[in-house]
C-alpha cells in the first residue's frame, strides 16, 4: 500500500476543513456566556468523532509503509508532531465541552443535547478555557507546520510523501506514472 485509502483521506481533509471552520467560529471570554457558538461546538465534537476512525485505522495498521525511510531522528520528529496532533484534536473539543459547562453554557451535537462534564461557575471559567484557547491556536500553526513539512517532503526530497495523502493522487505510486 503506498497510499492512504480515499475514506483515510476524506475523514484526513474534513478534519482540516473543521478545524479552521472551529477556529473561526470561535467565541471567547463572556460572549462564550451570553451569545455562544454553537456551530463552533458542533464543529468540534464533529473533530473529536472524526477522530475516532482515524486513531482506529493507524492502530490497525492502515497507514502506508514509508518506501525510503529519511533519518532516524526525522521519524520520531514526524512520530512526535503527528502524536501531538492527535491530542490536541481529542483534548481540544473536550476542554470546549467542559468550558462550556463551566459556563453554563448546554452543549448539543447536531440536536442533541450533551450531559455537563462540570457544574457551572458564576465567574470566570477557569485554567480549563484559558488552555483550550490557546490550544485552538496552537493547533493551527502546528497543522500549518505539518503542511509545510509536507511541501517540504514532496518539492524538496521529492519523496512523493504528499501524494500518500492527496486526494487527487494517482492511484499507482509504485513509479510507474508519468
Amino acid at each position: 500500500m503506498h497510499r492512504y485509502s480515499q475514506i483515510t483521506i476524506a475523514i484526513h481533509w474534513l478534519t482540516v476543513a473543521l478545524v479552521v471552520v472551529a477556529w473561526f467560529t470561535a467565541v471567547g471570554g463572556r460572549h462564550a456566556r451570553t451569545d455562544p457558538s454553537y456551530v463552533h461546538f458542533t464543529v468540534g465534537l464533529a473533530v473529536l468523532l472524526l477522530v475516532i476512525p482515524r486513531l482506529l485505522a493507524r492502530r490497525l495498521g492502515a497507514a502506508p509503509r514509508i518506501e525510503d525511510p529519511q533519518n532516524p531522528w526525522l521519524d520520531l520528529a514526524a512520530r512526535a508532531g503527528h502524536t501531538l496532533l492527535y491530542v490536541l484534536l481529542i483534548a481540544l473539543p473536550l476542554s470546549g465541552w467542559y468550558a462550556a459547562s463551566r459556563l453554563g453554557v448546554p452543549v448539543s451535537f447536531l440536536g442533541v443535547g450533551l450531559p455537563s462534564l462540570t457544574a457551572a461557575v458564576q465567574g470566570a471559567p477557569g485554567e480549563i478555557a484559558d488552555l483550550h484557547e490557546t490550544a485552538g491556536t496552537l493547533i493551527l500553526w502546528l497543522a500549518g507546520l505539518h503542511a509545510l513539512i509536507a511541501l517540504w517532503h514532496q518539492f524538496v526530497l521529492k519523496d512523493r510523501t504528499l501524494e500518500r495523502m492527496n486526494p487527487m493522487a494517482p492511484s499507482d505510486l509504485s513509479g510507474n506514472h508519468r
